[in-house]
C-alpha cells in the first residue's frame, strides 16, 4: 500500500503546529491566537480535529497559554513527562496522539486542574446558533 503524502503530518500541518504536536515544543507564552478567544465553541484538536475542550471550561491563568479546568470525556490521554529535567504530566490528543500541552494541579475549582494547552494545537468551533 502507497502512503498518501497529503496524510502526512508536514503536509497536513503549518510548520508551527508540526513543532508543537508531533515534536512536543511549546510556543512562546502569550503569542497563541487562541490565548484570548472568549467566543462559545469548543476546541479541537488541530491535528485530527477531535473535540477536547469546551469553552465553559476555558479561563485566564495568566499563564500566557488557553487554560481549561476539565477535558472532555476520553479526549485526552495523561502521561508523566519528566523532559527538560522538569516532573509534569503531558496531555495527548487520545485520537491521534499529538502533543497538546501539560497539566498542572494549580486550577480553578471545581477540578482543581489547569489543561496548560498550545494554541497551535488547537482549532476553534463556534457554537451555532
Amino acid at each position: 500500500m502507497l502512503k498518501n503524502k497529503k496524510n502526512n503530518w508536514e503536509q497536513k500541518l503549518t510548520p508551527k503546529q508540526y513543532k508543537v504536536l508531533r515534536k512536543k515544543e511549546t510556543e512562546p507564552p502569550f503569542s497563541g491566537k487562541l490565548l484570548y478567544n472568549k467566543k462559545k465553541g469548543v476546541y479541537a484538536c488541530a491535528g485530527c480535529g477531535q473535540k477536547l475542550f469546551s469553552s465553559k471550561t476555558k479561563f485566564d491563568s495568566g499563564s500566557g497559554w488557553p487554560s481549561f479546568f476539565k477535558a472532555l470525556k476520553n479526549k485526552v490521554v495523561l502521561k508523566p513527562d519528566h523532559s527538560h529535567g522538569m516532573e509534569r504530566t503531558e496531555v495527548i490528543c487520545s485520537n491521534c496522539g499529538s502533543h497538546l500541552g501539560h497539566l498542572f494541579p494549580d486550577g480553578p475549582q471545581p477540578t482543581g486542574q489547569r489543561y496548560c494547552i498550545n494554541s497551535a494545537a488547537l482549532k476553534f468551533k463556534s457554537k451555532s446558533k
